[in-house]
């Protein structure tokens, strides 16, 4: 591949396609390194099936739960445009067709989610008002120049996708050569006259005629005031002729709008607000969706959850990066876990039961929870589950329909119990569900001081507010079909029914009382004080409890014992090693970024990333074949706070050239030590760049040691 050229230059060679080597099936991964399971393959597909189940499932939530907010949109588009179509001479119309139209959309901080939501909305709006949609960002438009060509080039695009091929050409020229309001303003007029005298024209049913320009600036923080204020201007004078309408994204405060933009230039805007939801009520919706059903059989571990849970509300409030994480934990768990093959739905988990070979079966045998179930069975039934196959093929089909109905009365009995804690005051099991299902999965959640406060909270609560509990308490038993929970709805239903009764009671002794009381004859000071103290040594005696504290009582001892026997950690039930993904240091070292450790690890154990056999040593020890930075890195671990360069120095030589042992006073070795010393203020240099040491004036020929404890 030799060039003639005599000039210098950069030539490229691109690759022969021959060559290339064929990739390797995704499947062949699962099993990389795990030549005991046999079922790789059918493993792959029950990750894959389970991945796309829970796939669509969040982009179903992620509709709903951005319906309202795009209809909101939509029904201020159209409000807003109405006075264009109309073109009415009124002079309150007159000055409202000055004014841009514009949605400022405060979405919040998570950026990272900002792409799918504006891509649903450009959908959205397409499908249902007009083909002119066009989304900025703030990197695309350094100046109003740059601006117009985007903006141009974009709404081109969405003309040559509505116009038919013969006008593609004019079109395409018309793009390169005008980038004006006044060329926008012609090009409008031309596509909405030739619009209406086509009647074949093909157009969603919903959308308008004369349809507006939606422009929509996805990062309104980041564009700088002058392009914003000139393109604004220079808008609003062409408004009677360019019907645009903005759509500002927000990630900060609506307040950003007047600090971008001076009153003479807000003036021309009509803005509306409009808040999207909460990205921590939307992780609670994907949670409860997700997780916190037996739809999906994955689930997650107690730590897996929280390290998901943290990154989610201490570094990003990203919902896509949190479902990320959630399928790296689904792949991790199917790929590491050879008895994920039983995560699937319950009747195919008992047919692929039947299927199990022996390797698998002594793999359900060596489960920890399989051996704790084991070891409480009778002596006789031990013997069968260690020695028959058939017999554990068939007991596990039972213990998987427990580990069902497990899920199902387990999710049931939480939500009760959060119906009851949401409420109180200072929260002590916490506000979301979440983090009462944290608390659940951790441990005895009846063992905890925060669960003894609530009971004592519960005891406290008024009857209006207790009847309220219990009513959708009712409707989130009623729902259920199992045989224990649907008597729990009639027990709550006839608590529903004493209380109500409690009221008539009540109304009768109010009656019997006026009675009463019309019969009482006077008396004197005395008398009655005497008759009060007497009350009340015998109230403080006896404290003889009301009806309706006897029946609170009643009703939250009730509640406790639901507790006590649904709510279970996982780790009590047989098997559960095959939802459950646990590995929460897996999960940490792909998700939770440590460079410092990193850097330690690279420059103490070259090994641990390069893979070279030579860069092998015994711990302690300082190879001389390791990278110069390296050999340095750990002569610095040996020092003090202040580094003394010239023995830094010494001690490097020394290493470098401890296998080769030249001469002091040869000529080579002279040279030698040159580029020894310019190796070695290399990886000083390195280091400081890296920020392990910096110059310091309290000594000359010293560095100071900026980093301890191995990191």
């Amino acid at each position: 591949m030799a060039t003639s050229s005599v000039s210098k230059g950069c030539f490229v060679f691109k690759p022969n396609v021959k060559k290339r080597k064929n990739s390797v099936p995704i499947e062949e991964y699962f099993n990389k390194g795990k030549n005991e399971s046999e079922d790789s393959k059918l493993r792959f597909e029950t990750c894959q099936l389970v991945w796309q189940q829970m796939k669509s499932e969040t982009e179903r939530l992620q509709e709903e739960l951005n319906k309202n907010l795009f209809d909101n949109l939509i029904e201020f588009l159209q409000k807003s445009h109405s006075g264009f179509q109309k073109s009415s001479r009124d002079w309150g119309c007159q000055i409202k067709l000055r004014e841009i139209p514009t949605a400022a959309l405060v979405l919040g901080v998570n950026v990272t989610d900002h792409d799918l939501t504006f891509r649903s909305l450009t959908e959205a709006l397409q499908n249902t008002v007009t083909p002119y949609v066009v989304s900025l960002q703030a990197r695309d438009c350094p100046d109003v120049k740059h601006f117009l060509q985007k903006l141009v080039s974009q709404l081109m695009d969405c003309c040559i996708d509505v116009e038919s091929k013969g006008e593609e050409s004019v079109q395409i020229t018309q793009k390169k050569t005008h980038c004006s309001m006044d060329s926008l303003s012609s090009w409008y007029m031309h596509v909405t006259q030739t619009d209406r005298e086509t009647p074949g024209k093909k157009r969603t049913s919903r959308q308008w005629q004369s349809p507006p320009v939606v422009l929509i600036l996805k990062d309104m923080e980041s564009f700088t005031t002058k392009v914003l204020q000139d393109f604004i201007i220079i808008s609003s004078q062409h408004l009677h002729e360019f019907p645009l309408i903005l759509i500002f994204g927000i990630a900060t405060s609506p307040v950003i709008i007047h600090r971008l933009l001076p009153h003479a230039v807000s003036s021309l805007l009509c803005i509306e607000l409009f808040q999207s939801l909460s990205c921590k009520e939307h992780l609670t919706t994907v949670l409860d969706k997700l997780l916190l059903t037996t739809r999906f059989p994955f689930k997650l571990s107690e730590k897996v959850l929280q390290i998901l849970t943290n990154i989610f509300l201490y570094h990003d409030f990203s919902i896509q990066n949190f479902i990320k994480g959630l399928q790296l934990s689904l792949l991790e768990h199917f790929y590491s876990q050879p008895l994920s093959v039983l995560c699937c739905n319950l009747p195919e988990a008992k047919r692929r039961i039947n299927f199990l070979s022996e390797n698998q079966c002594e793999n359900i045998r060596r489960l920890p929870s399989v051996r704790r179930y084991v070891e409480k069975q009778a002596a006789e039934k031990q013997v069968a589950l260690l020695t028959n196959e058939r017999f554990l093929k068939e007991e596990t089909q039972s213990l998987l329909e427990n580990l069902h109905v497990y899920h199902t009365n387990y999710f049931l009995v939480l939500r009760c119990l959060h119906q009851f804690t949401s409420s109180l005051p200072k929260y002590p099991l916490g506000r979301q569900i979440r983090e009462l299902y944290c608390t659940c999965l951790e441990k005895n959640i009846w063992d905890s001081e925060e669960y003894d406060s609530a009971l004592q909270l519960l005891r406290m609560l008024a009857k209006d507010e207790l009847m309220t509990i219990l009513q959708k308490c009712f409707s989130v038993f009623k729902s259920s079909s199992e045989k224990q929970l649907g008597s729990t709805a009639k027990r709550i239903e006839e608590f529903l029914a004493q209380f109500q009764r409690l009221d008539a009671d009540a109304k009768e002794e109010e009656d019997t009382s006026e009675s009463q009381s019309k019969g009482f004859q006077k008396t004197d000071l005395y008398h009655l004080q005497k008759s009060l103290l007497e009350m009340k040594e015998l109230r403080r005696t006896s404290k003889k409890l009301t009806k309706f504290e006897v029946l609170r009582e009643k009703v939250v001892n009730f509640i406790d014992g639901l507790v006590r026997e649904y709510l279970l950690p996982p780790e009590t039930q047989p098997l559960h090693e095959a939802v459950y993904f646990s590995a929460a240091h897996v999960l940490r070292e792909h998700l939770s970024a440590a460079p410092r450790v990193a850097l330690h690890t690279a420059l103490n154990n070259p090994y641990y990333y390069l893979k070279n056999e030579a860069l092998k040593s015994e711990e302690g020890c300082i190879s001389n074949v390791a990278p110069d930075i390296c050999i340095a890195y750990k002569l610095h671990l040996e020092c003090s706070r202040l580094i003394n360069l010239v023995d830094w120095s010494e001690a490097f030589a020394t290493v470098v050239t401890a296998a080769e042992k030249m001469d002091a006073n040869s000529i080579t070795s002279e040279g030698r030590n040159e580029i020894i010393h310019a190796r070695f203020i290399r990886a000083v240099s390195e280091l400081e760049l890296l920020g392990f040491v910096k110059p310091t004036k309290q000594k000359t020929d010293h560095v100071a040691r900026l980093t301890w404890g191995g990191c």
